[in-house]
């Protein structure tokens, strides 16, 4: 088939949805299929290149982070994309395209279907479901309805977990959401045979933003130190717009020798930290299916995680699922407990092994848009 994708974020800028739309991506064409990509430029990339047999277009959005980007710059992404789109599908004639988010992209799938009957499925990361990111939340209301009636001409919508899936019934109900979880590349992220340190690692890995949780556990780094009996030091992997604000946390809590703030890394950086953790946490507020888990899990970490979305696909006895209340208690017990966290690192590969491969991942996408095109 011809699957045309668009979304503005594509390695190397974007996080979790880039990186799943990268391996989709590259996986459709090692199956066979022709893959056409409209993404957003940064940094004087190249407007027009192949990788991996992807055909990839990028327009010059206004794009200022490599991480991240707002609104406006979604919407200028948006007015560029639309019309490169629908020159591709003129040239192309694609049997189906694939949607990388239901915003800022979604407004060209439903363009593309009224005006050329080309079916489009939205794959949804949570940031693109109202409700989920405070700072969009007087956009959507905005939008609202036009959002409603993209999910509405979508002819299958896809959430990366239950709970994210949850989240936009509760704000559309209208239509039904088939749940594809996120994959992991098993064979860049993979268990470290080593000595254990002196010194208990504790590894977390995000874009550092309120919502992720750590102001919670870092004021507490020197009780679960104490409770614990473990010399400990929590590694904190990531950049963003409340990193001084953590920094000001450790300090006034006298804990600026057992927090490690190391910046952002790239791929080939971050897997070194995992491999080198002891254990892995995520504090977080709200997630869609959390990449940063799955590269945990798939190099053999046990895995302390609040409630949030994707939290119960992710956890089956390779780690716990506790509240933000009872956040530092379950820490102090999985720092105690060497042979609870041996087990539950074991248990964590198996799992990703057996469940969220990106082969597998692939094939429930290619099966959905096989059906779509044979039905439509």
């Amino acid at each position: 088939m011809k699957v045309l994708v668009v979304s503005h974020e594509f390695p190397p800028i974007g996080g979790g949805g880039a990186n799943a739309c990268f391996f989709l991506t590259r996986g459709f064409v090692e199956r066979g299929h022709e893959v056409s990509l409209v993404t957003a430029n940064y940094n004087g990339m190249k407007e027009q290149e192949e990788k991996n047999g992807v055909k990839i277009y990028r327009v010059n959005a206004k794009r200022a982070h490599k991480e991240h980007c707002s609104f406006k710059e979604m919407l200028s992404y948006l007015l560029k994309a639309l019309p490169l789109a629908d020159k591709l599908e003129k040239k192309e004639k694609f049997d189906i395209c694939l949607v990388f988010f239901g915003i800022p992209s979604g407004p060209i799938g439903y363009y593309l279907k009224i005006k050329y009957k080309l079916p489009y499925v939205i794959r949804f990361g949570g940031g693109d479901v109202p409700g989920f990111q405070e700072r969009f939340t007087k956009v959507y209301k905005l939008i609202a309805p036009a959002i409603r009636c993209i999910w509405d001409k979508a002819d299958a919508r896809v959430a990366n977990s239950q709970g994210l899936k949850e989240m936009a019934l509760s704000f559309h109900d209208k239509n039904d959401f088939d749940i594809i979880c996120n994959g992991v590349d098993t064979d860049i992220f993979y268990p470290l045979r080593r000595e254990e340190h002196e010194c208990m690692k504790i590894l977390f890995v995000s874009r550092l933003i309120e919502r992720k949780g750590l102001q919670h556990i870092i004021p507490n780094l020197r009780e679960i130190q104490a409770k614990s009996g473990k010399r400990i030091q929590l590694v904190v992997v990531g950049d963003g717009p409340y990193k001084e604000t953590l920094v000001q946390i450790a300090k006034e809590n006298k804990v600026e020798d057992l927090v490690s703030f190391e910046g952002q890394k790239e791929k080939n950086e971050i897997v070194a930290y995992y491999q080198d953790a002891d254990l892995f946490i995520l504090p977080s507020a709200k997630e869609g299916m959390p990449n940063v888990v799955l590269e945990a899990m798939a190099c053999g970490l046990p895995i302390l995680i609040t409630p949030c979305e994707g939290s119960h696909e992710l956890i089956r006895g390779n780690g716990k699922i506790c509240g933000i209340d009872n956040f530092v208690h379950e820490m102090i017990e999985m720092v105690s407990n060497n042979s609870m966290r041996q087990e539950m690192a074991t248990l964590s590969r198996q799992i990703v092994e057996e469940n969220f491969c990106w082969e597998s991942v692939v094939e429930k996408y290619l099966k959905l848009m096989g059906y779509i095109i044979v039905e439509g």
